[in-house]
């Protein structure tokens, strides 16, 4: 399948459409919890499936490939749709309208499109291989900030796995010194995209999953940004990984001074 057959617009109505299953406070409510700290609520179930069943009508030979199911059975040199369907669950949960829907589509292992959707704001952050991320149809870029003195950055605390907290957290009383301030959503999809469109100088996790960053990758190297493995190295699309990301010199800032 070429991505020129893939229709962006309906897609994009698809997000929009799926994004009011978030509005849904009883089923936000109805929570199940899959490990310390990692929670899936009615609303994740309710989005996946929504958007699974139009995604496999409209795209058949596509595979499918999501937080709430075991994917044991995909073939990343295919091509594969990534979805989060709550990307921020824990602040869904608590109604802290910080949450959003991450979708993309690899081939070959390569993210050739993506999609970052805030149903709260309606902010919906695009982007295609080689061609730009746009927000609402708006292109954006990452920030200029060429020193860290200049920025803000996000930070990621990975709270599924607190046994790094001493390590995470001597990183962002080193970064919180040298920096203008340090932002957590909560959703490392929104830092991505938010990174993506200048707001944020900078983004780094530990420990993220595929699904969480895929979409998000994409939209900052799009809008002329760098992704990078904690070692310098650019991030992959492996199922986990650490990742920090900003306008190239800031993203290298991270990972040589930091990471």
């Amino acid at each position: 399948m070429e991505l020129a057959k893939v229709n962006i617009e309906e897609l994009e109505a698809l997000l929009r459409q799926a994004g009011e299953l978030f509005q849904d406070r009883e089923a936000a409510g109805c929570v199940k919890i899959k490990g310390e700290a990692d929670y899936v609520t009615e609303v994740d179930y309710r989005v996946q499936q929504f958007i699974r069943r139009r995604l496999e009508a409209d795209y058949p030979q596509v595979q499918f490939l999501s937080e709430e199911k075991t994917n044991q059975e995909i073939d990343k040199s295919g091509l594969v749709w990534i979805l989060d369907p709550v990307d921020g669950t824990t602040n869904l949960i608590h109604d802290c309208h910080a949450s959003c829907i991450s979708l993309a589509l690899m081939e070959r292992s390569e993210v050739v499109l993506g999609f970052v959707y805030n149903p709260y704001s309606e902010e919906l952050f695009m982007a295609q291989k080689g061609r730009g991320c746009r927000l609402n149809g708006k292109s954006t870029a990452v920030s200029r900030a060429a020193r860290m003195e200049d920025s803000l950055i996000a930070i990621g605390t990975s709270p599924y796995y607190k046994e790094t907290a001493d390590k995470n957290f001597d990183i962002f009383k080193r970064l919180f010194m040298d920096c203008q301030d340090i932002r957590r959503s909560g959703s490392a999809a929104m830092d991505l995209a938010y990174v993506a469109c200048g707001r944020l100088d900078g983004y780094f996790e530990r420990n993220l999953k595929i699904w969480d960053v895929a979409a998000g990758m994409l939209l900052v190297r799009e809008a002329g940004g760098s992704v990078l493995s904690f070692n310098g190295a650019q991030a992959g699309n492996d199922m986990v990984s650490d990742i920090a990301a900003g306008n190239s010199v800031i993203a290298g800032l991270l990972t040589e001074e930091y990471l």
